[in-house]
């Protein structure tokens, strides 16, 4: 398996997805949005986004199978599955708020091989493969290198609010005057790859799913950051994440690790 290539094949196929993204947008009402859980939005588009998506990589690869957000096709294996968030950012996309992005990931068993993540309101592809580095619309990216005090830290707001609610006030009682900066942007997978591009220098988050971390997480290993679980943990198959420049990794690991149940 040629692993730079299938990846290239599958940038095209996120930008085809980010296409369809915008067409819908131009026409997008409210009243098409149904509620999966409390705050937790989900639309036709995000359904029909991921229809296309796995309709593109099935032809590209027909041997793998399959684990997406909207469950739009059920042929998960224990080889080889793509990974896929149709839009990441729906509540974004629903407000005309940037980002929001395709994200895909190749895993074989636990091992992600490949990922790509396409922001659709910056016209930016953000990708890597196991060993190959990570890049930006075809120019490498790398993590920051830059010390806890001048970070900026993304972090986001899950929606299971009352279980997460200690950890995001502990987090900014820490972080709060004492870093450069925090961003909440709304998208998971845009601020894992904001972090591979030295945009962000850190980025914590919980209650995310596999589909949600898994291309940026190896984007951002890729382009020489660290990615773990807030124990620790060198483990992809959790739903809490951080991920830095390696710098400053255990200091941000440190605020969010509070005892909590997720």
């Amino acid at each position: 398996m040629d692993l730079k290539q299938l990846t290239l094949q599958v940038c095209r196929i996120a930008k085809n997805t980010g296409i369809y993204l915008l067409t819908e947008k131009q026409n997008f009402k409210e009243e098409n949005v149904l509620e999966k859980n409390s705050h937790d939005y989900v639309s036709y588009v995000d359904r029909e986004a991921e229809k296309i998506t796995v309709k593109e990589l099935n032809a590209l690869l027909p041997e793998a199978g399959f684990i997406t957000e909207e469950g739009t096709v059920e042929q998960s294996g224990t080889g080889l599955n793509w990974v896929i968030d149709p839009l990441d950012g729906t509540t974004n996309f629903i407000h005309d708020n940037a980002p929001y992005c395709v994200s895909i990931a190749l895993r074989k068993g636990e091992e992600i091989l490949i990922g790509v993540v396409y922001e659709v309101c910056r016209d930016e592809c953000f990708y890597a493969w196991k060993g190959g580095n990570a890049y930006l619309n075809g120019k490498q990216i790398h993590v920051s290198d830059k010390k806890m005090e001048n970070a900026i830290i993304g972090m986001e707001l899950p929606y299971n609010a009352d279980e997460y609610k200690p950890v995001i006030l502990n987090a900014f009682d820490k972080l709060y005057g004492k870093v450069s900066s925090i961003r909440i942007n709304g998208s998971a997978a845009m601020s894992l790859c904001y972090v591979a591009a030295g945009r962000y220098d850190g980025f914590a988050e919980a209650f995310i799913y596999v589909w949600d971390y898994s291309a940026g997480a190896l984007i951002v290993c890729e382009a020489g950051g660290t990615v773990t679980d807030f124990k620790g943990n060198k483990d992809v198959a959790t739903h809490h994440i951080v991920a830095t420049n390696g710098i400053i990794h255990e200091k941000l690991r440190a605020v969010v690790d509070i005892i909590f149940e997720y």
